[in-house]
C-alpha cells in the first residue's frame, strides 16, 4: 500500500467517522427535527456520485470509504424521514 492509498483512506475515515457522533444522538433521543432533510438528501446523492466514481476509477479508498459514509449519511436520513417530531 503506497502512501497516497493511505492518506485517501485516512481522510475518508475521518469524513466517514465524522457522521457516528451524529446519527448515534439522532438514534438515542429519536429526534431529527433539528437536521435538515435537503442536507442530507443532497449530501447522500453526492456520496452516491463519489461511490460511482470510485468503482470508475477502481479506487478502493474511494469506494470503502463512501460505503461507510452512505451507510451513516442514509441512516441519519431515515431517523429524519422516520422520527416524528
Amino acid at each position: 500500500m503506497d502512501g497516497y492509498t493511505i492518506i485517501g483512506l485516512m481522510a475518508g475515515l475521518c469524513t466517514t467517522v465524522a457522521f457516528l457522533p451524529q446519527a448515534v444522538k439522532t438514534w438515542r433521543t429519536k429526534s431529527a427535527k433539528d437536521l435538515s432533510l435537503g442536507m442530507y438528501s443532497i449530501f447522500c446523492i453526492g456520496i452516491i456520485l463519489w461511490l460511482i466514481y470510485g468503482f470508475l476509477i477502481s479506487n478502493l479508498p474511494i469506494i470503502f470509504t463512501n460505503i461507510a459514509s452512505l451507510t451513516l449519511a442514509f441512516s441519519i436520513l431515515y431517523f429524519k424521514l422516520s422520527f416524528k417530531d
